[in-house]
């Protein structure tokens, strides 16, 4: 009898241990790794990074020069039919319906694919692209985490639009090895899922980031 108790009691404990870990995983803070080079020089594949996931409990918009990750748009990018230089928002079109689906898919994020860049407008802003620089409402913007002759070019429809209410406008800082919101459109706060907070590997790399 004390056996069965002892083996029940040590389910219980791993049961609760999980659900902990699943929550503060979505609602707290997270490890992820770098896999591609889109925001290169800043961040190289295979390191491995803290994301500060509170921002999205709260409902909170980052700030420009925020490092965020967000799921990956359906339409990576946008054609002429689909372009709405109005409302050029990202489109999410194969999104899990039922809620297992999506506890799956949003909260333990099998299957799911989500990117990371670098926040350079914000809601009601005003973007244009220009011979290879940014301008936010007009004015340049001094960009000093981009390595030395870095320009900027539209690799897709965005060049001259006003930044959708509740949305981001971003982008990798290797500008030309990144797929980013000049191809598919701005995104959706609810779409972000979190802000890189600490850059733990490797470790004479440890700390915030730029």
């Amino acid at each position: 009898m004390n056996r069965k108790k002892e083996f029940i009691e040590w389910i219980l404990c791993i049961f609760i241990a999980l659900v902990l870990a699943i929550l503060i995983r979505y609602y707290i803070g997270t490890p992820t790794i770098v896999k591609y080079t889109s925001m290169s020089p800043t961040l190289q594949p295979n390191q491995r990074l803290i994301l500060n996931r509170w921002i999205r409990t709260t409902n909170q918009m980052p700030v420009r020069g925020d490092i965020i990750t967000f799921q990956a748009p359906s339409d990576k990018l946008l054609t002429e039919d689909e372009y709405d230089n109005n409302n050029p928002i990202a489109q999410y079109e194969e999104d899990p319906t039922n809620w297992f689906d999506k506890f799956v898919f949003y909260v333990l994020e099998i299957n799911k694919e989500s990117y990371i860049k670098r926040v350079i407008a914000l809601p009601g802003e005003h973007v244009q692209i220009i011979d290879g620089q940014v301008y936010i409402n007009g004015e340049k913007l001094e960009e000093s985490y981009l390595q030395d002759g870095v320009t900027t070019h539209s690799n897709g429809l965005l060049t001259d639009f006003i930044v959708p209410e509740n949305c981001v406008f971003a982008m990798g800082d290797n500008r030309d090895g990144s797929t980013d919101c000049r191809e598919f459109g701005c995104i959706p706060l609810e779409k972000i899922e979190g802000i890189v907070w600490i850059r733990f590997w490797p470790l004479n790399l440890f700390g915030s980031i730029n």
